[in-house]
């Protein structure tokens, strides 16, 4: 480790994804060596997610330091959900400030929808046709005990698969879509109005199972359960007997870290090679975490 990286303390934290970078303020990176930069960039193609502890980012030196991994993005209108005064490039991720647009009844409700127990794994925006390459998330508010975090290696996920199914998903691809992993009804009301959105305003791709990732060449599992609707070019059947093999395959513990979050924490995870999943633990408690996201744009 002290070989590749030099100017930065990084401490792996599972066996096949995740580090921590230690004694590293973001806020100051405009003093430090140009090189902290490229190690911090190599930590992330390395590991996936790269953590940074008792930041306590300013949402504009959340967008700045996001800046630094390339131009960043964000979902049109009211896709977008909820932004700080002056910050359209951040999403708040807080179930209690999405107003009537979504909310913590919302979101508990489509979670007993799921059509699986692994139906929130997801990568970010995966239905755009240029899903985020880089995703930036900083805690303003964290849980006492759950709220965790989980991030499985897409990368691994491939690598960890027998050579004939490597074969058979290199030559499908899948269809994206919001809601995918959730049984909507047309028998109800409120199911039919997402439903009636969805088809208003549709946000659909078609991506290779398994995508190369521009900068590493490795070979990911591109298939996150929460917005795969099915394999294209088989039977309804085929598609949903290949998709539970590889859903099962993906989140294998072996190829996950999880990070129980606190106040000031950041995490930066490349969404190209890394899913992640967020906590279902806290929907019974009055525990509420508040996030911030920043994404940046995608270069397939």
């Amino acid at each position: 480790m002290a070989k590749e990286f030099s100017r930065i303390d990084v401490r792996g934290v599972a066996g096949r994804i995740g580090a921590e970078i230690r004694d590293l303020d973001l806020t100051a990176m405009d003093g430090y060596d140009p090189g902290i930069m490229t190690e911090i960039r190599a930590a992330l193609l390395r590991h996936k997610v790269i953590f940074f502890r008792e930041q306590n980012l300013s949402h504009a030196a959340q967008v700045t330091f996001a800046c630094r991994f390339g131009e960043v993005t964000r979902l049109p209108g009211a896709k977008h959900g909820t932004h700080p005064e002056g910050f359209p490039e951040i999403l708040i991720v807080d179930p209690d400030a999405k107003g009537t647009r979504h909310g913590l009844k919302f979101e508990e409700r489509l979670r007993r929808k799921s059509l699986r127990h692994d139906s929130g794994w997801h990568v970010d925006v995966g239905s755009a046709v240029n899903p985020p390459a880089i995703s930036v998330l900083s805690c303003e508010v964290a849980t006492e005990c759950g709220g965790d975090t989980q991030w499985t290696s897409l990368v691994a996920a491939y690598e960890g698969m027998s050579s004939p199914l490597r074969q058979l998903a290199d030559g499908l691809r899948a269809e994206h879509g919001l809601h995918a992993g959730v049984r909507l009804l047309f028998s109800d009301d409120e199911d039919l109005e997402i439903i009636r959105k969805r088809v208003g305003d549709t946000l659909l791709s078609l991506h290779p199972v398994v995508r190369v990732h521009p900068e590493t060449k490795q070979r990911a599992l591109f298939l996150p359960p929460a917005s795969v609707s099915h394999i294209a070019g088989v039977l309804p059947w085929e598609s949903d007997g290949i998709l539970g093999l590889f859903f099962a395959h993906l989140s294998r513990p072996e190829y996950t870290v999880r990070h129980h979050w606190q106040p000031g924490d950041v995490a930066v995870w490349d969404n190209r090679s890394a899913a992640h999943l967020q906590p279902a633990d806290l929907h019974h408690t009055d525990y509420r975490r508040r996030m911030y996201r920043v994404l940046g744009r995608a270069d397939l």
